[in-house]
């Protein structure tokens, strides 16, 4: 048998040994398989980053879109009003943004001649005139207190004279009714409804508030409200 020799068998095991070669084609597979994965995570990402910008943009057009027609709402419905009584023309400006549900019911009353013929029932000096086709839930004596006290509470910007309102427990469009202040009344804040003031016929207001009253505050001449005509415009 023949013996091999010690070279040739140190060379046959630095061969064994030895880490075998990864070929150029692996190499390319393998680059090429991670290049697909790295592309799909970015176009996936890319879709759904656009997805969700396009989400928030449509949300955001359509809040702006129903801004837009509340927006266009106001601006359409009449901001004024001319309220014409036995003693003369009173023009009030009606808050739209600050009090749009009692000036949408005031303005679909209108329209129905709700407040035609409407006498001022209530009349109590130095405080405020009241028009309407039923009588006060507000106790006789609640109104004089509240008009004693008032001098000792603070003001509320809204409640000044010759602001128009109405009460807030009339439920019903039947007992809405129609009050303007003649003085400031901060008092009156969790009972009353501001959504207007007057702008023109301050002294039609005072010659209202002038007239002779029974001990009920309720007007012993008859005194009310012709018509009111609604404008967009002054």
């Amino acid at each position: 048998m023949a013996r091999i020799k010690p070279q040739a068998l140190l060379n046959q095991s630095k061969k064994k040994k030895g880490p075998s070669r990864i070929s150029i084609s692996t190499i390319v597979v393998c680059n090429l398989v991670v290049a697909v994965v790295v592309l799909s995570l970015v176009t996936t990402y890319r879709h759904w980053s656009q997805r969700s910008r396009n989400t928030l943009e449509t949300q955001s057009q359509r809040f702006e879109d129903t801004n837009a027609v509340s927006q266009q709402k106001n601006y359409d419905l009449p901001g004024y009003a001319d309220i014409s009584t036995s003693k003369g023309l009173i023009t009030v400006e009606l808050f739209k943004d600050a009090s749009p549900e009692a000036v949408d019911k005031f303005l679909d009353l209108c329209k129905k001649d709700h407040f035609k013929g409407m006498p001022f029932h209530r009349v109590i000096k130095n405080y405020l005139v009241q028009a309407g086709h039923s009588s006060s839930s507000i106790p006789i004596e609640e109104w004089t207190a509240k008009g004693k006290l008032r001098g000792r509470l603070d003001t509320s910007p809204k409640h000044e004279a010759f602001m128009l309102g109405t009460p807030k427990n009339k439920g019903n469009n039947k007992d809405f009714e129609l009050l303007i202040t003649t003085a400031p009344i901060p008092d009156l804040n969790y009972q009353l409804i501001v959504f207007g003031r007057v702008l023109k016929g301050e002294d039609v207001v005072q010659e209202i508030e002038e007239v002779d009253t029974d001990e009920h505050f309720q007007p012993k001449s008859q005194i009310g409200i012709i018509s009111i005509v609604l404008k967009r415009e002054l």
